[in-house]
């Protein structure tokens, strides 16, 4: 199959665009997908220049204070046809220039902690880079969203060097303890179970959890403290 081919034949799976288009215009999709996996190459990238400082900062504290403060890193990247559907359900153009404008959540990394404060200092630090310009931050730790849901967010621009030019990124950042990160993934699988509606009882219940969960980091917080003190 050739590139073009290839990029026809992702068009004949986008139902809501295939059924509107003839064989002509399909070639013009093609070069819009191309351009597309062009910018998926930019925002991995930006993934990439984020986890490799958030790895150099956690192999820092190892070596500094014997500790790790990052548990886990993972990374999402929308695909092509992910973004362009996303346009589609927004009534935007599907350009590369209108995903950039409006799409904020192209690329993004789950960074998991141990405590809270460690949350806090990485904020800190990716703020600190003055080449990282923080677009939006959003604080659902001291202020937890209605269901529970506990997490810090950040939007952060990032420098990309390619072969001949310098471009930016945004990329999503969600920071958040290991607790928190269980019942959040816990509670998405619920909330988007298709065999089963989230009545107010259970909600009830799942903010129940999510407090008792949040009580419980901040006493593991205060044990940590205390043995830091002792050392």
């Amino acid at each position: 199959m050739s590139e073009k081919d290839f990029y026809v034949d992702v068009i004949d799976n986008l139902p809501a665009i295939a059924g509107n288009v003839n064989e002509s215009m399909k070639e013009q999709f093609a070069q819009t997908i191309y351009e597309f996996l062009q910018l998926q190459h930019l925002y991995d990238s930006a993934i990439e220049v984020v986890k490799t400082y958030l790895n150099i900062l956690d192999s820092e504290f190892s070596v500094k204070f014997q500790r790790n403060p990052i548990h886990n890193i993972e990374s999402r990247l929308k695909s092509p046809q992910s973004i362009i559907g996303k346009l589609q359900k927004k009534g935007l153009p599907l350009t590369t220039e209108s995903a950039r404008k409006n799409l904020l959540d192209m690329a993004g990394i789950r960074v998991t902690c141990c405590y809270i404060s460690d949350i806090y200092a990485i904020v800190e630090m990716l703020g600190r880079r003055d080449d990282f310009t923080i677009i939006k931050k959003k604080d659902y730790i001291k202020k937890p969203k209605a269901s529970g849901y506990r997490s810090y967010h950040l939007i952060v621009n990032v420098p990309v060097y390619l072969s001949t030019t310098k471009q930016f990124a945004p990329v999503e950042i969600q920071i958040r303890t290991i607790a928190m990160d269980f019942w959040a993934s816990l509670e998405h699988q619920l909330k988007y179970k298709p065999s089963a509606a989230i009545t107010p009882e259970i909600s009830a219940e799942l903010k129940e959890c999510a407090d008792r969960i949040a009580e419980t980091d901040m006493q593991m917080q205060r044990i940590y403290m205390e043995i830091q003190g002792l050392e």
